[in-house]
């Protein structure tokens, strides 16, 4: 048992091969809105239904192991949305059951990433300003 609570799943970030074309697509075929921030540069771009979305990074071409052209689907993390007290209890959980993890200040929010037994990337995540600065 574990003594912090997931409140949503945040956001699914995948590798594009071209950023504004599948922006453009997300927000024709989903109706997602995109969302900018200046504080993060070009990317990632987020496409946002209400408080959950999908965030996209540009594809690495010089990276075999990240092919633009695969037709595999290319996932970089998925994360999860964690009220402020169960960040740091997450953070002590992780601890006690000595799993590695990186700690990152974005801006809007602060994160935590460490990987599944597979070596998928997963984030726990907890937004720092009010809710109408990001949910735009």
């Amino acid at each position: 048992m574990v003594d912090f609570k997931i409140d949503f799943l945040d956001h699914v970030a995948i590798r594009v091969k071209d950023i504004d074309l599948s922006a453009k697509w997300y927000t024709k075929v989903l109706g997602l809105k995109e969302c900018k921030f200046k504080e993060w540069g070009a990317f990632p771009v987020f496409m946002l239904a209400g408080k959950t979305g999908i965030a996209l990074f540009p594809a690495n071409g010089k990276d075999t192991s990240q092919n633009a052209n695969s037709r595999n689907i290319k996932i970089d993390h998925f994360a999860f949305n964690v009220s402020s007290d169960s960040f740091q209890k997450a953070k002590e959980h992780l601890n006690l059951l000595g799993i590695e993890f990186q700690e990152q200040d974005h801006h809007y929010f602060r994160s935590i990433y460490f990987e599944d037994p597979d070596g998928h990337s997963v984030e726990l995540t907890n937004l720092v300003v009010p809710d109408y600065e990001f949910y735009k």
